[in-house]
C-alpha cells in the first residue's frame, strides 16, 4: 500500500531495479519470441510495461519523458532498456517534484472509474510486476538466463555455491 510519497520512491525504486536486470537479459533476437500466435512476444511484453508508464501517469496530470501508447516495439533490447529507464526515472523525478502525500488522495478518471493517486501508484506498480513475471517464463522459453528478482533465480543458486531447491 502506498500512504506516503516516501513508501512511492522506495517502492518504485527497487521495481525499477528488478525490471532493469530483467530487460538486461533480454537479446534483439529474443524480442521476437512468442509462446503462441496471437499472444504477446517477449519485445511486446516488455514494450507495453514502458508505454504504460507514461500512458498511466499522464491521466493523473503529469508530464512524463517516454513513448507514446501506440509508439512501435524497438528492434533492439538496449532501446527498451533505455526507454524504460527513461520513462521510469522520469515518473519518480515528476512525483518527487510535483506531488505531496495529501496528493495521493486526489482521484482521477482512470479506465471509466475514479481512482485515487495512490491506488494508481499502486496498480502501476502491480502491473509491471505481472508483466515482468509474464516475462520470465517467455525468457525460459527462448533459452535466456533468468535474474533473481525477489530472491535467486534457478540459474543463480549455483553461483551462491548452493544446490537449487528440487522440483
Amino acid at each position: 500500500m502506498i500512504r506516503t510519497m516516501a513508501d512511492f520512491e522506495r517502492m518504485w525504486t527497487a521495481e525499477i531495479e528488478s525490471t532493469q536486470k530483467v530487460l538486461q537479459q533480454l537479446t534483439d533476437r529474443s524480442l521476437t519470441q512468442e509462446v503462441a500466435p496471437g499472444v504477446r512476444t517477449l519485445g511486446r511484453l516488455a514494450w507495453h510495461i514502458t508505454t504504460t508508464i507514461p500512458e498511466m501517469m499522464e491521466r493523473t496530470g503529469l508530464t512524463l519523458t517516454g513513448p507514446a501508447p501506440n509508439d512501435p516495439v524497438p528492434s533492439t533490447a538496449k532501446a527498451i532498456l533505455d526507454t524504460f529507464t527513461t520513462a521510469s526515472k522520469s515518473l519518480l523525478e515528476q512525483v518527487k517534484t510535483k506531488w505531496m502525500d495529501a496528493t495521493l488522495e486526489i482521484a482521477d478518471e482512470m479506465y471509466g472509474e475514479k481512482w485515487k493517486r495512490g491506488v494508481t501508484l499502486n496498480t502501476l506498480i502491480q502491473h509491471q510486476i505481472h508483466h515482468r513475471a509474464q516475462m520470465t517464463v517467455v525468457m525460459r522459453l527462448a533459452g535466456l538466463p533468468v535474474p533473481g528478482v525477489l530472491g535467486p533465480s534457478h540459474e543463480e543458486w549455483v553461483q551462491y555455491g548452493m544446490q537449487p531447491p528440487s522440483v
